[in-house]
């Protein structure tokens, strides 16, 4: 899972910078600090936060507990009672080493149990399910189609006629069932995994027309090197907007705001700098 890096007036400025470019939300990111902020004279920034973050990876499962050894078998009474007699003078001594030994520091609390890491497998058949079932409850036809898109991204489709009410007014019912198959789908070990929900190829025609109306907008700031706001957008369509304006040259973006208003500008690359 590839790591970015992003700087802001803050540290929390610049973990928000990484969130829009993960596409994810700060619960699934995991951060590492690599500068904080420093002010200069009269208050002035001398040098921007600077922070490392990535796509929270799934933990491992934690290691079976072995099984205790068989205890070997005893030889005669002789026997017996010269290794008890070891076994008293080697608990005279372990005595005497504790004794003399200062006080060892407090032990850290113990850690919780480890999240296990679910199949790829058990993810697709969850989403399956899930999927399919809410067809039915709506009283929809559509048939399911379920893949991990990569090693980080499973995602759903529902496909066919009459699947509006799947989908709603400006894709908000959508935005529903993909939170409600997130949590149905990924709890106890799904950490890391983007996952997404289309339905009649909604999301999909909304992402071409977000990369179309942001190049259209790159080219009105190209060409009055005015800066622009973009309206709110949730991580995933910011994502979009970063992503598209990456590949044109003149431009660049940055993220304003706090959830659930936050936005990207689009401002001329010569006046960010």
């Amino acid at each position: 899972m590839e790591w970015v890096e992003t700087t802001g007036r803050t540290v929390e400025e610049a973990k928000e910078a990484a969130l829009d470019k993960l596409g994810v939300d700060k619960g699934d990111a995991e951060f590492e600090i690599v500068e904080e902020a420093k002010s200069g004279l009269f208050g002035r920034l001398r040098q921007e936060a600077r922070v490392r973050a990535r796509v929270e990876p799934a933990r491992p499962r934690p290691k079976a507990e072995r099984k205790d050894r068989k205890r070997r078998g005893g030889g005669g009474e002789d026997e017996r009672a010269g290794a008890k007699a070891r076994s008293s003078d080697a608990s005279d001594r372990e005595t005497h080493k504790k004794a003399m030994a200062p006080a060892p520091a407090a032990a850290a609390p113990p850690r919780g149990p480890e999240e296990p890491v679910m199949a790829p497998a058990e993810r697709e058949e969850r989403l399956q399910s899930f999927l399919s079932g809410l067809v039915d409850a709506f009283g929809l036809e559509g048939r399911t189609e379920v893949d991990h898109v990569d090693d980080e991204t499973l995602e759903g489709r529902v496909m066919g006629d009459g699947l509006g009410l799947l989908i709603g007014p400006r894709g908000q019912t959508l935005a529903a069932v993909q939170d409600l198959a997130r949590s149905a789908v990924l709890r106890g070990g799904g950490r890391g995994i983007r996952l997404r929900v289309d339905v009649g190829g909604y999301q999909e025609r909304r992402r071409e027309a977000l990369q179309r109306f942001t190049r259209e907008v790159a080219e009105q700031v190209l060409s009055t090197g005015t800066a622009v706001s973009m309206e709110p957008m949730p991580p995933p369509d910011r994502k979009v907007v970063h992503d598209t304006v990456n590949t044109i040259d003149g431009v660049t973006t940055h993220s304003e705001g706090e959830e659930p208003k936050r936005r990207v500008l689009i401002v001329p690359e010569d006046a960010a700098t």
